[in-house]
């Protein structure tokens, strides 16, 4: 199922006042699991940004639709206008985001021996290799260590401490790009544009829309 179509069933789920929720450590097994559960939940409404009055009117539909109470809105009018606002709320913080990123990428084009690949993603070599390159068509067996611009890691294979082999040609654009320029045993940095990333969609919770991406990623093989 797509995430947008998750999204009406998973807010029934999310019934407690943020002041309970906020007062109640889990402590059983139970109750941990249901901890997690809405943890989960919030993902899917990470891409609408909400502040904290317009959650609780989220929370005020969810006790009247949980508890059958009369609805104060007619859901055939403002039912489909969810995946607007949360369109809307993407589209907003998609462009602040890739407006922050332009310096992240003016700066790191402007490194010695950075250079910049069709698609704009820019690969500084950090440690030259010996081996082979890869192709678009081939496996690569990478380590690699993801932030965003501000240093927040969202995804580490060198953390996880197991190497990860994925296709080129079924990765994002800045990898299918950047890699070819890696030798086996080659260590480079890649700043991706959000063009070359995951665009205006993001990856909720951890990447937002429009954001800018920074990887350092170490090929261990090419995998033919």
């Amino acid at each position: 199922m797509r995430r947008l179509l998750l999204v009406p069933f998973l807010l029934t789920l999310l019934v407690l006042p943020a002041a309970v929720l906020a007062a109640s450590e889990p402590k059983s097994e139970t109750e941990k699991t249901f901890y997690a559960l809405g943890l989960a939940i919030s993902q899917n409404l990470a891409p609408f940004g909400m502040s904290p009055a317009e959650f609780e009117m989220v929370q005020a539909g969810l006790r009247d639709g949980v508890l059958g109470n009369p609805p104060r809105v007619d859901m055939s009018a403002y039912g489909p206008k969810i995946q607007e606002l949360q369109r809307s709320r993407s589209a907003t913080v998609a462009a602040a985001e890739k407006k922050a990123g332009e310096a992240v990428v003016a700066k790191a084009a402007t490194e010695p021996g950075a250079i910049k690949t069709p698609s704009g993603a820019v690969v500084t070599m950090l440690r030259p290799g010996t081996g082979p390159s890869p192709k678009a068509t081939d496996k690569a067996k990478v380590h690699y260590h993801g932030t965003l611009t501000d240093g927040t890691v969202f995804d580490s294979s060198v953390q996880r401490g197991e190497p990860a082999t994925f296709p080129l040609n079924g990765v994002i654009k800045c990898w299918t790009e950047g890699l070819q320029q890696l030798k086996v045993g080659g260590k480079a940095r890649l700043v991706c544009p959000a063009d070359t990333a995951y665009g205006d969609r993001g990856s909720p919770p951890r990447i937002k829309p429009g954001a800018t991406l920074l990887f350092e990623v170490e090929l261990l093989e090419v995998v033919k």
